[in-house]
């Protein structure tokens, strides 16, 4: 499969992990990129917030070198701002700024935020404009959803600010095939996917929406020409899809994590969170992240019981020791 090219910068295998909001912190990006993720995003951080994480370098902004090259999603309603907190992610050393327009959640929207601005495709590509004049050494790219309103067939907000922001000298952009208003139910549309790589054959498009295992992402390459495809919620809770996509694209069987291989994973996903927050917030990190570990084991309805119930790292252990081995 082709590398992505986002600027000067070339991910070499093009499933990459979504933006995701209260998981793509530093130490699950880590757990990814042990399991073959090429590219990944921090969660969304709202402009007026970078400038405190900055001073305090708390959660969203850490960086690692193992974790390269990585984009800094930032949202916010003003390009003076925006820009702002760009520059900030820039010294801070990501390798991509990355704006989000198509975040559904009603709190967001109703600030004028993420997915507001695909009703307001002027604010949109002011903020854009803004962002790159800020970081002119770094690609910006945005996140998009196809339309504001489901009931919006010709799109034409997402086509201007498409349009316009490539003109602006964005490097890639990504498209969730679902609207904002329907958030993730329904199902997402492919065939919006396709066209908008018709209409932009030399620009880099990253698909999502319904990537569900690592067989979707590459059908979602082969059906609709996209250059790559951001995982979301199919990465939570299954670092392994990247490896799966892997093994489906070289041709081989798509690699089945055993117990131990799950075991291994999740104590080390909670060594790197500790080392992150401290032993007691990285037992509530893993008390949610376990829910969806659960899935990919062999009995997903017990183990996810189980990890409903765990206060402290001496009941992880224990939990561990009774259904991982």
């Amino acid at each position: 499969m082709s590398p992505i090219k986002i600027g000067a910068i070339e991910i070499e295998f093009p499933v990459v992990l979504a933006a995701l909001a209260g998981y793509s912190d530093l130490p699950y990006r880590l757990i990814c990129r042990s399991c073959g993720a090429a590219y990944t995003t921090t969660e969304a951080m709202l402009d007026r917030q970078v400038a405190v994480e900055i001073r305090r370098r708390r959660k969203m902004t850490r960086i690692d070198d193992a974790d390269r090259p990585v984009a800094g999603q930032i949202m916010g309603t003003g390009p003076a701002t925006m820009a702002e907190a760009a520059a900030g992610l820039r010294e801070l050393g990501f390798d991509v700024i990355d704006l989000n327009f198509a975040c559904p959640v009603r709190k967001v929207i109703s600030r004028k935020r993420g997915g507001y601005l695909m009703d307001d495709p002027d604010l949109a590509l002011e903020i854009v404009r803004a962002v790159i004049d800020a970081v002119p050494d770094r690609p910006v790219t945005i996140k998009l959803r196809r339309a504001f309103r489901a009931s919006d067939e010709a799109h034409a907000a997402f086509w201007k600010i498409a349009g316009g922001a490539f003109e602006a000298g964005v490097a890639a952009i990504s498209v969730h095939a679902r609207s904002v208003d329907q958030k993730y139910s329904g199902r997402a549309d492919w065939g919006f996917l396709a066209k908008v790589k018709r209409e932009f054959p030399d620009r880099t498009i990253i698909g999502s929406g319904d990537i569900h295992t690592a067989a979707d992402a590459l059908r979602m390459i082969a059906e609709t020409g996209v250059d790559g495809v951001a995982a979301a919620r199919g990465a939570i809770g299954n670092p392994w899809i990247f490896r799966q996509a892997r093994d489906l694209a070289a041709g081989r069987e798509p690699f089945m994590p055993t117990l131990d291989d799950q075991r291994e994973l999740i104590l080390r996903h909670f060594r790197l969170a500790s080392d992150a927050y401290g032993p007691k917030r990285a037992v509530r990190i893993i008390h949610n992240f376990g829910i969806r570990y659960a899935r990919v084991h062999p009995h997903p309805a017990k183990t996810r019981a189980a990890f409903y119930h765990i206060r402290t790292e001496k009941d992880l252990l224990t939990l561990m020791d009774t259904w991982y081995r």
